[in-house]
């Protein structure tokens, strides 16, 4: 079955109805004051797909569907008297895409329904209004004409007649318009079927194939949505918001979307259709001002939220209209909204007793936690504004202005901040929005496409500033006196509404008191260790900060740069090695000994120097060219011709693979025997301090267990000759598939094992992490050929597997073993859920990324994972 009647729908089955139509199913059999139509199934949109056009059977649904639709409405689909039926076709998939795919409205209003539609409500304004969208919608979603072409014409009209909407247009403009729409679509060599049966077949045709259009499936890999899910089509009768002052449309959440505050947030438009509203033709009224206007609507509004807050224990979004002082509830959805307001509402709900604390744990997708490091301006902010707007989309940003949305993305490819600047995004923009630092627009309200889908993406915003003039063709907007021309610097604040000339200085966020709530509701639940990888105290008190368990990972190799990087080149040239080996040892134990302090009572995992020994020394180009400047200068060469020869002996065509890891601790045992001797004397002042400090050592890139077993008899000799004894772990990384396959062997000399799963997938998929970006790594991800990034998500079946095999190899050799992951997989949610399930102990990411590895881990525990979350 392809049609199901929305009074017959399963409110459930989202994945068969779209969340639209199992919205409309579920308020439908609520009672909620629904209009009636029916869903076309994602299983039709799945065939369309295959069959590349819309089967036989799933249109002979279509069309007895219509026939209960016309009998419950009593109403004809392009019927010339009495009332007319109008519908719109709209898509809905099972995730939320908002303006992504396509919508058809007002079908059925040809010119020979006009005079009907005009004795219905007694409005010829109204009834060329419904044509004109007809023509305009059907031109431009069915046939290809040029949106820019219509909107012209509005234009025209509008400063012919000195008004500033369309809803001001008389209806013999609006007749003019609907005649040169047709023109405009006659420009395509297609002209629109007067019959609506076929003008619906279409429409119908065009909204699943509007499932793979260029916007929908940059939306979905933003947003990582499968793309076999297909979208469902929802017909439903149309009710209008544009008969009058006695009518109008608008949209509102439960709570407010951008902060969660327990309030009814929305837009409200009087005497206009539901589009004008969501795409920003016209700036709207709040709700505040519905309630002034029509109380009694706006208490039955309020009713209707709570009542669908109520059933699906969620903030939810709905569209509305008022048509003639009858309230018609659209559609809902559970509202999108930003990582702020999903935490505060998540815990806020938990407080009020809606639901509990693990379904608040999975209403957060941890990936968005990052929106919370999003920066804010500091304060106090020393000059004024020069226009303000709407606060659409928290955080502030700054960036260069940029008026569309291909160069935004060439201008952020470059490196370069941009803000993207518009009179109102509209779908086709969503690649440069992905691209912008923030956005801002001149018109639409906290529920227009832009405000919507930069809350989606943790994206700040501003919009409807109707103090900014934006001419897009001439690439700058003004506001008063000021002209700000593409590539001027602005800074936008989507927590205020303000916009500034120039670069403001920006601050990170403190954590929120919900977010440490729902942490620590997450670390009750979570059974994996989340460390940090951290090189230095600062750094480690970072990662304390956001609840980290420990150190997964400190690279020793930065603590040689900076001042120090001297003393490392004099050991590697050989001039006076001794005293240099020495005086690195005493800065190394001392940064080991304040990373400890910083960690005091939790693990600290070193690992001995891993890169090769020329990245310690300047480029030889570089030398060159110094030896040449001061061959021309007249000066010794000797130094430098000493430090060229030491690169070029270095120098290797493959260093990633070369002289590096453990094979420097045997070709150079110096190294490795002062950074251990300076483990153990940073753990003994630790003790002699009164601390608690847990220190374990990691050998970096073996591939023999006879590796590993020199380099534990070194350090267990290192021990022996300590002054303070210690018993200190010693472990390996592996990051060589060799090393995976070899694992039982390895176990045998180490106490834990740790996966550096960015070299790991180099070396498994044979690519360069460094080069694969550019290279082809783009194109892959686009094509399909790779279905994630791997330096990202861990490719479970290559990768993972050796992981996984590697896990229960060692396990069985060494029963207790600690195993965790110490790549930069260790901050993916996806990845971190595979951990768990495989039984790791513990994952290591980046400090900012703990808050997102902690409840991502949760989620894990809880058998489910950010796929569920409502952001």
């Amino acid at each position: 079955m392809y049609a199901f009647d929305f009074s017959a729908g399963d409110g459930t089955d989202k994945s068969l109805l779209g969340g639209k139509g199992a919205g409309l199913a579920a308020m439908t059999a609520l009672g909620l004051p629904v209009p009636p139509g029916f869903t076309l199934t994602t299983e039709a949109c799945r065939r369309f797909t295959v069959e590349e056009e819309l089967p036989d059977d799933v249109w002979g649904e279509t069309l007895m569907a219509l026939r209960r639709l016309e009998a419950t409405t009593g109403r004809k689909l392009g019927a010339t008297t009495g009332t007319p039926l109008l519908l719109s076709v709209r898509s809905g998939a099972k995730f939320s895409m908002p303006g992504m795919m396509d919508t058809v409205l007002d079908l059925g209003a040809t010119e020979a329904v006009v005079p009907a539609l005009t004795a219905w409500s007694g409005s010829e304004h109204f009834a060329w209004d419904a044509a004109r969208r007809f023509v305009q919608t059907f031109g431009k979603v069915v046939l290809g004409a040029d949106e820019a072409k219509f909107q012209g014409v509005l234009s025209e009209l509008r400063a012919a007649r000195g008004v500033d909407d369309d809803s001001k247009l008389s209806a013999e403009d609006l007749r003019e318009a609907t005649v040169r729409f047709r023109e405009i679509v006659a420009e395509t060599g297609a002209t629109a079927p007067d019959d609506p049966v076929e003008q619906l077949r279409l429409a119908v045709a065009a909204v699943f194939e509007s499932w793979n259009n260029r916007r929908a499936r940059e939306y979905r890999r933003i947003h990582d949505i499968p793309d076999d899910l297909g979208t469902a089509c929802n017909i439903q009768m149309m009710v209008f918001g544009d008969l009058g002052d006695d009518s109008g449309t608008g949209v509102c959440f439960t709570r407010d979307p951008a902060t969660g505050e327990a309030r009814p947030y929305g837009d409200y438009l009087p005497n206009a259709q539901g589009e004008d509203v969501v795409a920003g033709i016209r700036n709207t009224l709040n709700l505040d001002d519905l309630a002034k206007r029509h109380p009694g609507h706006h208490a039955a509004l309020t009713g209707v939220m709570r009542t669908l807050e109520a059933h699906y224990q969620d903030m939810c979004d709905i569209e509305f209209t008022v048509e003639r002082d009858r309230l018609w509830i659209l559609q809902t959805r559970v509202g999108k909204r930003t990582a702020q307001a999903a935490i505060r509402i998540a815990v806020e709900m938990v407080g009020e007793g809606v639901i509990d604390r693990n379904t608040a744990l999975l209403r957060v997708d941890p990936i968005t936690l990052d929106q919370l490091l999003h920066p804010r301006l500091q304060r106090p902010i020393e000059i004024e504004p020069i226009v303000k707007g709407l606060n659409a989309s928290p955080g502030a940003a700054a960036g260069s202005a940029v008026f569309d949305a291909d160069r935004a993305v060439a201008r952020a490819k470059a490196g370069e901040p941009v803000i993207l600047v518009r009179w109102e995004t509209t779908p086709d923009d969503i690649h440069g929005m992905a691209a912008s630092q923030g956005i801002l627009t001149s018109h639409g309200g906290r529920t227009s496409h832009a405000a919507v889908v930069a809350r989606g993406m943790g994206i700040p915003a501003v919009t409807g500033a109707g103090g900014i003039d934006v001419d897009e063709a001439q690439r700058r907007f003004q506001t008063g006196d000021v002209v700000v021309n593409e590539g001027d610097r602005i800074t936008i604040d989507g927590g205020t509404g303000l916009v500034y000339l120039g670069d403001l200085p920006l601050s990170r966020p403190e954590p929120s008191p919900e977010l440490e709530v729902l942490l620590q509701w997450a670390d009750e639940v979570r059974t994996l260790g989340v460390r940090a990888n951290a090189d230095d105290a600062n750094t480690a008190a970072e990662a304390v900060r956001w609840g980290a368990d420990g150190i997964g990972l400190a690279r020793t190799e930065h603590m040689f740069m900076g001042e120090r990087l001297p003393i490392v080149q004099q050991v590697i040239l050989g001039h006076d090695a001794a005293a240099a080996l020495d005086a690195l040892e005493k800065v190394q134990t001392d940064d080991f000994e304040a990373l400890l302090g910083a960690m005091d009572g939790k693990p600290v995992i070193v690992r001995l120097l891993d890169p090769p020994l020329h990245e310690f020394l300047p480029a030889r180009i570089d030398l060159v060219a110094e030896r040449a400047e001061l061959v021309i200068a007249g000066e010794s060469t000797a130094k430098i011709d000493e430090m060229i020869e030491a690169v070029r002996r270095l120098e290797e065509d493959n260093p990633m693979m070369g002289l590096r890891g453990v094979r420097l601790g045997v070709v150079r045992p110096e190294l490795y025997r002062a950074q251990v001797r300076a483990a153990l004397a940073a753990v003994a002042r630790r003790l002699d301090a009164g601390g608690d400090p847990h220190l374990e050592i990691m050998i970096p890139l073996v591939s023999t267990g006879t590796e590993l077993e020199r380099m534990e008899a070194m350090i267990h000799r290192e021990m022996a000759a300590a002054s303070t004894p210690v018993d200190v772990p010693v472990g390996t990384m592996i990051e060589i598939p060799r090393a995976a396959l070899l694992a039982a062997g390895l176990a045998k000399h180490a106490r834990f094992f740790s996966f550096g799963t960015n070299d790991l997938t180099q070396m498994t998929f044979g690519i360069s992490r460094d080069d694969a970006q550019d290279a082809f790594l783009v194109r892959y991800l686009e094509e399909g050929l790779f279905p994630t990034d791997p330096f990202v998500t861990i490719d479970i079946e290559g990768v993972g597997k050796l992981v996984e095999m590697a896990t229960r190899a060692g396990r069985a050799a060494r029963p207790g073993i600690e195993v965790g992951i110490c790549g930069e997989h260790g901050g993916d949610p996806r990845t971190i859920a595979f951990c768990h399930r495989i039984g790791l102990d513990y994952v290591s990411c980046s400090p900012p990324r703990v808050p997102i590895a902690r409840l991502a881990a949760a989620q894990a525990a809880l058998g489910s994972g950010a796929e569920n979350a409502s952001v």
